[in-house]
């Protein structure tokens, strides 16, 4: 899985990135991320005095805020599904373009979007290849670019990953590689490794097997020390439903 992430933070994502998991799905070559700036797509005279590359502007109509620009966001995913059909083009067996449009799915976070969840996920890998995540901020993007995007028979969604209002899309974005990568074969080691694929609960214990806090035993329960698989599945569905 190739994610495409189009951001005007891009060092966001550095330190979460490199560790843990996600960090060895990179190394190991089971997903790979790239980067594009929209401020690396406005030349002068949009640039000012101070070589700041504003990708921002104030919205018709009125209201607070700034609008992210749609021509820089258009250049920068442009730059992205160039970099997705060349990759295309060094597999040995060429696909036709509509094969290669229905691979590449693009993705925009809105808190109004489509509720994510892990079916979802779990449909996007296998129905897609590349994913191009458009990272907004301020008060939102130019709603043409969803209509310039729909009329280049690509596909797009709104999606939400919760019903409350962030600074920007980078940590939406963040969600979606985790969730997406880790139902990816390979990336967790072993397919029982995914929570939903288990009987699991969020109740869980380690050692040591009796803790002892302030005078008092804490134990753990004695079914999960029986060895008994059935009867420790039982008690995890009965802790998950309540």
């Amino acid at each position: 899985m190739r994610f495409h992430i189009i951001t005007i933070f891009p060092e966001m994502f550095d330190s979460y990135l490199k560790e843990s998991i996600i960090g060895r799905a990179l190394k190991n070559k089971y997903i790979s991320i790239k980067f594009y700036n929209p401020r690396d797509f406005i030349k002068a005279p949009k640039v000012n005095k101070n070589n700041y590359r504003p990708v921002d502007d104030r919205p018709y109509g009125g209201g607070p805020g700034m609008v992210m620009r749609a021509e820089p966001i258009l250049k920068a995913i442009e730059k992205a599904l160039a970099n997705i059909r060349k990759s295309k083009k060094t597999k040995p067996k060429a696909k036709s373009r509509s094969e290669l449009r229905s691979a590449t799915g693009i993705i925009l976070f809105s808190p109004s979007g489509k509720k994510f969840t892990t079916a979802y996920a779990k449909g996007a890998v296998k129905k897609y290849t590349d994913i191009i995540l458009i990272s907004g901020r301020y008060e939102g993007i130019d709603a043409r670019v969803g209509k310039i995007i729909k009329n280049w028979k690509l596909e797009i969604e709104n999606l939400s990953i919760g019903d409350y209002v962030l600074t920007g899309g980078e940590l939406p974005a963040m969600v979606l590689i985790d969730c997406i990568s880790r139902q990816i074969p390979g990336v967790l080691g072993k397919y029982e490794s995914l929570e939903e694929e288990r009987v699991s609960s969020s109740v869980v214990y380690t050692r040591p097997e009796v803790l002892k806090h302030k005078g008092k035993n804490y134990r753990v329960p004695k079914v999960l020390l029986s060895g008994n698989h059935k009867k420790i599945d039982e008690w995890k569905k009965k802790q998950k439903t309540g």
